[in-house]
């Protein structure tokens, strides 16, 4: 079992938006922009999520550089509002490497910060433990 952490700024994420027109869509799905335009404090949800991407590229020891695709981190809204990560392509195959069944994340934001902390959850069980 590990766990990733990360916090960041709303602003940061806002500028990034506005200053590089392929950010969000370099960062984030389809369906994840979908989600946070409807949403009125939208910055907040992507910080969210981009939190979130982080916090699982370190509970898992691999980023971006190591060819994990921010796109294939994709977080998601359960329709009871719990929030989890669905893994696509690279974050799969590292998934698979480190027998890695899943993840539980946990967001939160206000107006300046978004955090995400993630735990892997391992496909070994040790009984005993």
């Amino acid at each position: 079992m590990s766990i990733g952490i990360d916090i960041t700024e709303v602003d940061r994420i806002e500028k990034l938006a506005q200053q590089h027109s392929a950010f969000l869509t370099t960062v984030f799905t389809q369906d994840e922009i979908a989600y946070c335009l409807k949403k009125r404090n939208r910055y907040q949800h992507f910080a969210a999520r981009f939190a979130a991407k982080e916090s699982v590229m370190k509970a898992i020891g691999k980023g971006w550089l190591q060819g994990i695709a921010w796109t294939d981190i994709e977080v998601v809204t359960l329709p009871s509002g719990k929030p989890e990560i669905r893994a696509h392509a690279s974050l799969l195959r590292a998934m698979h490497e480190q027998g890695i069944a899943g993840f539980d994340v946990s967001l939160s934001h206000c107006r300046q910060y978004a955090v995400a902390v993630v735990q892997a959850r391992t496909t070994h069980t040790t009984e005993g433990t």
